[in-house]
């Protein structure tokens, strides 16, 4: 039985195929360069801008045959955060802020907004904070439909007491604008708990479903039974003791 020979590639079809070889290797190193370069030069003018005019004119000088060095914006940004955090570490940092948040607190529209801000980076940034740890699969619009969501932690406050079963909030994000999306409260028990990192399910929510992670090793036949009974995998039996014999069992006697 004669194998059969695969067609000859055409030179379009060898051209074609380095092009798109080509393009998947630069398109995300240029795109990556160019936000870069945006959101740097975007920090430069409007860190730089709040500055007094004679700082301003030593920040923005040209250098000869390359033009304004970017990234001054981001490390004046940086120095002023880290000294603000240490002025806010003192006592003198605190009744400051005491104060300030209390002027704030008496305004309609800017105590809302200053007051959701604080909590949601509270929330992040606490070291022992839970949010986007977990990834989910949770079943919206309906049942029989699943999309990806990130538990942000445990349902607390006036929507847990009037619910029966245990709560968490999951937050379901959009494709492929994954900053914006819905808040959830699921049971715990209709939650579908993955071993898939947060890096990999936003790579899945914005690429549409293109980029799929690979996944995770299958586990062994004892374990996907007990799983399957509901129960954990047992350990490997004991060995029975053996019978006493001899003198042994004279001494027992």
């Amino acid at each position: 039985m004669s194998e059969s020979i695969p067609p000859k590639r055409t030179l379009f079809s060898r051209l074609r195929g380095w092009f798109f070889a080509g393009l998947l290797v630069t398109a995300p190193v240029f795109l990556t360069i160019y936000i870069t370069w945006m959101v740097v030069s975007f920090l430069d003018s409007q860190i730089v801008s709040l500055l007094p005019g004679q700082l301003r004119d030593l920040f923005t000088t040209r250098i000869p045959g390359f033009g304004e060095v970017p990234g001054y914006g981001l490390i004046i940004g940086l120095v002023m955060i880290t000294l603000v955090g240490a002025l806010a570490a003192g006592f003198i940092g605190r009744w400051l802020i005491r104060m300030g948040e209390s002027v704030l607190a008496r305004m309609p529209i800017v105590r809302s907004i200053y007051s959701a801000s604080k909590q949601v980076l509270e929330t992040v940034m606490a070291s022992q904070s839970d949010a986007f740890r977990d990834v989910v699969l949770v079943q919206y619009p309906r049942k029989g439909l699943w999309v990806i969501g990130f538990v942000t932690g445990n349902t607390k406050g006036e929507v847990q007491q009037r619910t029966r079963d245990d709560t968490v909030n999951v937050f379901v994000p959009t494709t492929p604008n994954p900053t914006s999306g819905f808040l959830l409260f699921c049971p715990r028990q209709e939650l579908v708990f993955l071993d898939m990192s947060v890096d990999d399910a936003l790579k899945l929510v914005v690429s549409g479903g293109i980029v799929t992670p690979p996944a995770p090793k299958a586990p062994p036949k004892k374990a996907r039974k007990a799983a399957a009974a509901g129960r954990p995998a047992k350990k490997a039996a004991k060995k029975a003791p053996k019978k006493a014999t001899g003198k042994r069992a004279a001494k027992k006697a």
